[in-house]
């Protein structure tokens, strides 16, 4: 789902917006309706910001729909194309929870949606057993909506926090390598594909 956002949102949305996609597309149901609870938007630190719902309605990629309850919201998403990426429903809630528990430690919150993004990233590429990963640096950067030469702070960072242990590009080739860091953060072990 992160690969087929990367496509279907335009380059310049945020990665709080990719956030809120991901679990709108996790989420939705067969009717592209997806409700959404306060309680997911502040484990993702979204719930005051309105400026996510915004983006993507602009890019004409979900509506806000009137009527939820006090403690949700509502949605509908425009992207008919969804219907055909996604897997079916249960594998999707259970991948919406994985992807909020991967990017909701208290570590990462700390430090932002862009943070947040990336270690869903390295979480869903990573091999569940050893946590190692290997990757494509420019298709990372498309997933998170930045640059690939801004990818070197964001993966600093989530260093610095402990929840990588470590990180390499090659320049030459494009190759991403990395491994989570055990025990803290990114939960490996409960990585479900």
């Amino acid at each position: 789902m992160l690969s087929y956002l990367a496509a279907a949102l335009p380059e310049d949305t945020s990665a709080a917006a990719r956030l809120l996609a991901l679990q709108c597309a996790l989420r939705m149901n067969t009717h592209m309706r997806v409700h959404l609870s306060k309680g997911v938007l502040r484990s993702l630190r979204l719930d005051t910001a309105e400026s996510p719902w915004h983006e993507l309605e602009h890019a004409r990629w979900l509506r806000t729909a009137p009527g939820g309850a006090a403690n949700e919201i509502i949605a509908e998403l425009l992207d008919l194309t969804l219907l055909g990426q996604a897997p079916a429903r249960p594998d999707r809630r259970r991948s919406a929870d994985w992807a909020l528990r991967a990017g909701s430690s208290s570590a990462v919150r700390a430090i932002g949606p862009l943070r947040q993004l990336a270690s869903v990233y390295l979480a869903a590429h990573a091999d569940p057993e050893s946590g190692t990963g290997l990757g494509d640096l420019g298709q990372m950067a498309r997933a998170c909506g930045i640059q690939p030469a801004e990818l070197a702070s964001t993966l600093d960072q989530l260093a610095r926090t402990g929840l990588l242990e470590s990180w390499q590009a090659c320049p030459d080739s494009g190759d991403l390598r990395w491994t989570l860091a055990r025990g803290t953060g990114i939960r490996v072990d409960d990585h479900g594909r």
